[in-house]
């Protein structure tokens, strides 16, 4: 199977995104915000970081970067996109998911691990996935997931979830979302649900000598999903 990282200025994630790509069998490219083509690609990570140095809003000035016209057109055909961290917040900047990512509830960078209840599998990213409650990583400052009563209830009834802040028995509640966002909600799919972005990071996860090995389930899954 064949990915592609796309580098923005102030990427910080990329190699080791490109790294857990490669380390579960993926053919990995990188692939620069100024060029106009997707290398050809089964699946493409916007990874986290700090694009543009988080200036305007998180992933606004990379969400006009001339790379960005390829990542539309491919995810309107079909194509699989996966937006982690500032990769998401570059995603709702070009509309390709709902909703809006605020400043974290207190107004602090979080950084830490944290369990996550996969909410819906009926997807090429979770589907046959061995357990439901992942130990990941979080690292940003804005990640609050907001949008109106009426996109919550589209985005519901689409079955749009992807993840939810909880705890390691699956249990969802305010006391475990860390950032203050809508519904504890960690990641989100768009409709057709092959574009998916989500805060935490499955690439600092996949050694269990030294972080933990949670985000090697999410990779080997979505790689055989792929095949």
């Amino acid at each position: 199977m064949n990915s592609s990282v796309i580098i923005f200025p102030g990427s910080n994630c990329d190699r080791d995104m490109a790294v857990a790509l490669k380390k579960f069998g993926f053919k990995n490219r990188m692939a620069w915000h100024d060029d106009t083509e997707l290398p050809k690609s089964d699946l493409v990570v916007l990874p986290g970081g700090f694009s543009y140095g988080d200036y305007l809003r998180c992933g606004s000035i990379a969400s006009k970067s001339k790379i960005i016209k390829s990542i539309i057109n491919f995810a309107k055909s079909g194509g699989l996109i996966l937006g982690i961290c500032n990769g998401f917040q570059i995603l709702i900047e070009t509309e390709l998911l709902p909703g809006t990512l605020l400043r974290n509830k207190y107004l602090e960078f979080i950084c830490k691990n944290v369990f996550v209840k996969i909410k819906d599998q009926k997807n090429n990213y979770f589907k046959d996935i061995k357990k439901d409650i992942l130990k990941l990583h979080i690292a940003h400052n804005e990640g609050n997931f907001f949008c109106t009563q009426d996109e919550i209830k589209q985005i519901e009834d689409n079955d749009q979830i992807a993840l939810h802040y909880s705890n390691d028995k699956g249990e969802i509640n305010e006391k475990l979302n860390p950032n203050g966002s809508l519904k504890n909600i960690a990641g989100i799919f768009n409709k057709k649900k092959n574009v998916l972005g989500m805060m935490p990071h499955p690439e600092r996860m996949i050694d269990k000598y030294l972080s933990g090995s949670d985000g090697s389930i999410f990779f080997e899954t979505l790689l055989n999903n792929l095949k």
